[in-house]
């Protein structure tokens, strides 16, 4: 009976004790980066932080291998890292040059693997050529201020970015420079060196709708979002009647802005901005003759919207009040590429299909004539029919043109047509010249 309850007694403690151990187990994120450093990259990081903290998680290993990338994306992974509550470790998994030192530097310890190494940050071009001194000036203060924000010396942070003796460090020189806790040559070991042999390592995985939002975020997919966008406007306001084209537009705002909603980039008020933006456009072409402040006011609404719901908010606008230009130059500059693109890609199209009746599929082609019915209020203006007229002030359609010396109101049946141009006058109805070119 003794033996029994002796028995029964350890039974009771090793159970205690293994679910004492299991409780107490440090849950380690891991977090893999081994690609450029660009927006897709920056993105899967953001997103992997915060899955940690969903996870509880006590520590963070960011797996490091890569030789760089875009600047304002590591920007981002830098102010992200720098902002979580949970300590981030990185292991340079063999590189972590370029955008990788500095974000390696934003964690909070660093681990190297043997033969790995850190450094060479200057700021290259596409071409890999050295930019001018303002970049270079740029990135050494990140380095600096991201150095001495984890208290490390800013000045070896900054050698990293010297353009003549540029600095990359071996494991053994980041120890010795206060740059490097120690070498292992895995994540398991690194996760020994911060927490022990008790440990739980949780490694980043992304569900089935979470890889398509990242998919949808692409760079080159954006892109073409934004063509759909600015295209199908682009014709919808230049052709008669209403079309494919605004359904092209409205399904490409759907697919640029949807993902990046769900990501917490696209705020409210910048949809609402576009949604101004499209008004004020419609305004100035269809209310207001000439082209001035709606106009204006509505294009500038419309690229601010779709440059600033591209970009996380937190680091153009600093809890110090200051502006980081840097972090929307590279969306803005994709807005305005893909305008060009769209824009002159549209025009050709319209001038390609509009004289087949392939254009009758793309966008509704509007003709009023007497054999559907419809019957022109005689005016007194029938002798000015297959004269050519002067653009007084452009046409959009509407607007007004010069003939004989007189300015009578127009409207052109299909397109635009700028001040100055020549139009001929094709039929006059209720006071109305109206025009093709």
């Amino acid at each position: 009976m003794a033996t029994g309850k002796i028995s029964l007694s350890f039974l009771m403690m090793f159970v205690l004790s293994v679910v004492s151990y299991s409780a107490e187990k440090s849950v380690i994120y891991h977090i893999r980066l081994d690609s450029e450093i660009n927006a897709l990259a920056q993105k899967t990081v953001v997103m992997g932080l915060q899955k940690a903290n969903e996870a509880n998680a006590d520590y963070i290993i960011l797996d490091l291998d890569t030789y760089g990338g875009a600047v304002d994306a590591a920007d981002s992974i830098r102010s992200a890292i720098l902002r979580c509550n949970i300590p981030v470790i990185a292991f340079v998994n063999m590189q972590a040059a370029s955008a990788g030192a500095l974000i390696s530097i934003a964690c909070d310890s660093i681990y190297m693997k043997t033969g790995s190494s850190i450094g060479a940050a200057t700021v290259v071009g596409p071409a890999g050529n050295v930019m001018p001194d303002k970049y270079q000036s740029f990135m050494r203060g990140m380095m600096r201020s991201t150095a001495e924000a984890n208290g490390r010396d800013p000045h070896i942070a900054e050698s990293m970015v010297d353009t003549a003796h540029v600095l990359s460090m071996t494991p053994k020189e980041a120890i010795e420079a206060g740059y490097c806790e120690g070498i292992c040559e895995s994540v398991r070991e690194v996760a020994e060196k911060v927490s022990g042999n008790n440990y739980q390592i949780v490694n980043m995985k992304l569900s089935g709708s979470e890889k398509f939002v990242m998919f949808m975020m692409n760079p080159v997919l954006q892109a073409i979002f934004l063509i759909m966008i600015i295209g199908g406007i682009y014709i919808e306001f230049k052709t008669p009647g209403i079309g494919i084209p605004i359904g092209v537009a409205i399904l490409g705002a759907i697919l640029y802005f949807s993902p990046l909603y769900i990501q917490s980039l696209a705020q409210n008020w910048e949809i609402l901005l576009f949604i101004i933006g499209l008004l004020l456009i419609a305004m100035e072409l269809f209310v207001i003759p000439g082209f001035g402040i709606c106009g204006i006011s509505g294009i500038t609404a419309v690229v601010v919207s779709l440059t600033f719901a591209a970009v996380d908010n937190n680091l153009v606008f600093s809890g110090d009040g200051n502006f980081n230009a840097m972090a929307v130059v590279k969306p803005f500059g994709l807005v305005i590429i893909s305008a060009f693109v769209a824009i002159s890609g549209s025009v050709w199209l319209v001038h390609k299909l509009y004289p087949t009746k392939t254009f009758d599929y793309v966008a509704l082609r509007q003709s009023i004539n007497e054999k559907e019915g419809f019957v022109g209020v005689k005016t007194g203006m029938d002798h000015l029919v297959g004269r050519t007229a002067t653009v007084y002030n452009d046409l959009k359609p509407a607007g007004k043109v010069m003939l004989d010396g007189k300015i009578f109101e127009a409207t052109l049946t299909f397109g635009y047509a700028s001040k100055g141009e020549e139009v001929k006058v094709v039929r006059a109805e209720q006071g109305r010249l109206y025009c093709e070119k």
